[in-house]
């Protein structure tokens, strides 16, 4: 078999395997832990691919980060599949497979040795601790900046084995686009100084290639000269340079230097993303402060974390999608942690020239978990498994080529290789297929986090959401609660506990948790947001006002805070202000329906019946499953005397909502005025099982049992809705002297 062939069966089989491992996320849902902030509740994404969303991508800082490619990623998936959860998952799929293949391609043309840069594609594709940047929607900037990271080492590759400004641009130009997809790639120069070490071996290259021409200088005669000078660079690469001790430190240094210059423009613009993530992060609140995490506590948490990745490397069982950072760290677990790291680092430095895989290896396992270590702590995870996709490569190197040296005098040396790289890529494949099964939804990944973690109060707050999006709000407040117990100072679970108690009816206690929310996280918008709007329901429109203002100031983009101000606008009878703001909110957001039923309420309220109907279309067309805008749609046909259109759209809202009790008055009131009493006091009758207190539909009953002369029941109806509060009905038993008692 030819090498060309081997490469294509390599390629298919590495596809399939991934393919088949990974099957199971087309059956995945979003979950609620950032997908919704990524795409399924993000109204930029939401969008599709268009100019403005575009330039959102590109100014914004949302979610602490800004990656325009990913955000962009993320539209076109939904220009492709819609909010559909499967299209967004094949996408990280095809994404990783494709990722897989280069990095096979790459080190297959870098070190000409096959089997090996076969068996590091495969642990990559199969490592269960990359399930996590594959089956999780929201890390789509994982898989997209692995593809750049493993594009810009190609270029990188093809431009070493012949140098020009027009290589050496592309090489830049993908490193910058990969920055744009996720700042984790601002490693990546240090790994190219690295792969110029080994396997590129350009220290000796650029040592031989002056040796070379200082003896054609005094030989031109000799043929074997003449040989090295024609195949220059390309023969070197192919074969395996033992490295030669002969170098002066002078000349080395000349080289170390040439290799460094080379790479400043990427180093610069490693600092400049840095610089940017960080201020990004900052501004978000996502970067915790000194006095909250201590750097001694950060520093103990980096060296724990670097051997629990290797463990998990190793071992990956009790994987979980968030490992909760610890009050405090063992001394004998920090202790032990660091000796072990100064131990594999002395040992590979003292071999640093007899095993050059080896320190290639083991300082890019270090080097490219230094961003995510947590000396700069983002977020409350202690580590993540989706922070290995690239620095997992490190130790796969030291692996695959470590390994056979290890082996080398024994007589069953290849079978023992091939027997046990089956059995390592069998048991990663079925612990893989196993994991991604956990991410079939919310419920099912909190509660696997929850058996294999302690004190996991994240968990315990997204198990909570997942129960609050069932409709199951007494168990939502229970994990809320436990969340609460474990961690007293997580804002998200007083803010999530709050939504649950509104869903209840619970107002005053939602109140208080938004209020704790809010003195935890003073920049936790949606508590604003939601604050709000317990506010203008209960007439507070001023509070209300200040709420919306504040969650503006945090985040200018959040549609549903213009909602909010509009309605309270209105509610203090400045209709006109209010369709600026839900004018604004349809600027943010032109498919929010929402939107387009407020404006449409307040053209009414303007007498603007006309433009009200288009924005109850529009409405409408954007989402035909919210009864109430065919309800209000209904009003407006009945204050235009269109009693019949009415009657359709009162229909339609009780087909989407058969328990809104509003629509079957208006429906009865329209049965009224077109001459039907009997149909109307049926209508009356439905809008009264529904809400036995309906004092409004109590009177209108009374009217229509009037005119079938039906007098005794039109009082008793009357006294009803007097009773009930209505004025007009007390007005009607006061006038008629009639006694209520």
């Amino acid at each position: 078999m030819s090498q060309n062939q081997r490469i294509f069966v390599v390629s298919i089989s590495l596809t399939l395997a991934t393919l088949i491992a990974f099957w199971q996320v087309k059956h995945c849902d979003f979950i609620n832990y950032d997908d919704q902030a990524y795409v399924n509740k993000n109204s930029h994404i939401q969008n599709g691919l268009t100019i403005d969303g575009i330039r959102w991508a590109f100014t914004t800082g949302y979610q602490g980060n800004w990656h325009p490619l990913t955000w962009m990623s993320h539209m076109l998936d939904v220009e492709l599949f819609g909010l559909r959860p499967w299209g967004h998952h094949l996408t990280n799929l095809l994404l990783h497979i494709a990722n897989t293949l280069l990095l096979f391609f790459v080190f297959q043309r870098m070190t000409r040795v096959f089997w090996q840069s076969t068996f590091v594609a495969a642990l990559f594709a199969l490592h269960p601790l990359h399930v996590e940047s594959v089956a999780w929607v929201a890390e789509r900037k994982d898989v997209l900046s692995a593809l750049f990271w493993m594009l810009t080492m190609g270029a990188y590759c093809f431009y070493v084995e012949r140098p020009n400004l027009l290589r050496y641009l592309t090489i830049l130009l993908l490193f910058i686009l990969g920055l744009m997809a996720k700042p984790m790639l601002v490693t990546l120069p240090f790994v190219l100084l690295l792969l110029d070490y080994w396997p590129l071996r350009r220290f000796d290259q650029e040592r031989s290639n002056q040796e070379i021409q200082t003896k054609l200088s005094k030989s031109a005669s000799s043929d074997n000269q003449k040989r090295k000078s024609r195949k220059g660079v390309a023969t070197i690469i192919e074969k395996e340079v033992k490295p030669q001790t002969s170098v002066t430190s002078e000349y080395r240094w000349e080289i170390i230097r040439h290799l460094l210059w080379e790479k400043t423009p990427f180093f610069a613009m490693a600092a400049i993303s840095s610089l940017v993530t960080y201020i990004t992060q900052q501004g978000v609140g996502a970067v915790q402060s000194i006095q909250i995490l201590p750097l001694s506590g950060r520093i103990s948490n980096a060296l724990v974390s670097y051997i629990a990745y290797i463990g998990k490397t190793i071992w990956p069982n009790n994987l979980a999608y968030f490992y909760p950072y610890p009050k405090f760290w063992q001394p004998w677990q920090v202790l032990g942690a660091a000796l072990v790291v100064i131990a594999i680092t002395l040992l590979i430095i003292l071999n640093a020239k007899r095993f050059q895989y080896l320190t290639v290896g083991w300082l890019w396992y270090i080097g490219t978990l230094v961003p995510v270590i947590g000396f700069v702590q983002v977020g409350s995870q202690a580590r993540a498994d989706r922070y290995t996709y690239i620095p997992l490569i490190g130790l796969f190197i030291m692996t695959v080529w470590g390994i056979p040296v290890l082996l080398k005098k024994w007589r069953y040396r290849n079978k023992v290789l091939i027997a046990s790289s089956t059995l390592t890529l069998s048991g990663l494949f079925i612990v893989t297929w196993t994991q991604v099964g956990y991410w079939q939804n919310s419920l099912t990944l909190s509660d696997h986090a929850l058996k294999v973690t302690n004190y996991n109060y994240a968990a315990y707050c997204n198990r909570g959401n997942a129960y609050k999006n069932l409709g199951n709000y007494s168990q939502a407040i229970v994990d809320y609660d436990k969340a609460i117990e474990l961690d007293p100072a997580i804002a998200e679970a007083y803010y999530c506990r709050g939504n649950a108690y509104v869903a209840l009816g619970n107002e005053k206690q939602a109140i208080e948790d938004y209020d704790r929310a809010i003195e935890i996280n003073p920049t936790i918008a949606e508590a604003y947001i939601n604050r709000a709007y317990i506010y203008v329901t209960h007439g507070n429109e001023k509070q209300a006002i200040e709420d919306a203002n504040r969650a503006i100031e945090i985040n200018p983009t959040i549609a549903e805070a213009y909602i909010i101000r509009g309605n309270a606008y209105k509610g203090i009878g400045n209709d006109n202000q209010a369709i600026v703001e839900f004018d604004r909110a349809i600027e943010i957001n032109p498919k929010f329906a929402k939107a387009y039923n407020n404006r449409g309420n307040t053209y009414a309220s303007l007498g603007n019946y006309k433009q009200a109907i288009l924005d109850y279309d529009r409405a409408i067309d954007l989402d035909p499953a919210i009864a109430e805008v065919y309800h209000n749609r209904g009003n407006v046909y009945a204050a235009l005397g269109n009693y019949k259109q009415a009657i359709v759209d009162y229909d339609k809202a009780i087909e989407v909502d058969p328990k809104i009790a509003g629509a079957y008055l208006n429906l009865g009131i329209a049965y009224a005025a077109l001459g039907n009493p009997m149909g109307a006091i049926v209508e009356y009758d439905k809008a009264i099982g529904i809400n036995p207190k309906f004092a409004l539909a109590y009177r209108h009953r009374a009217v229509s049992y009037a005119r079938l002369g039906n007098t005794r029941q039109a009082i008793q109806d009357v006294k009803t809705a007097a009773i009930l509060g209505d004025k007009i009905a007390q007005n009607l038993l006061k006038g008629q002297g009639i006694n209520r008692r």
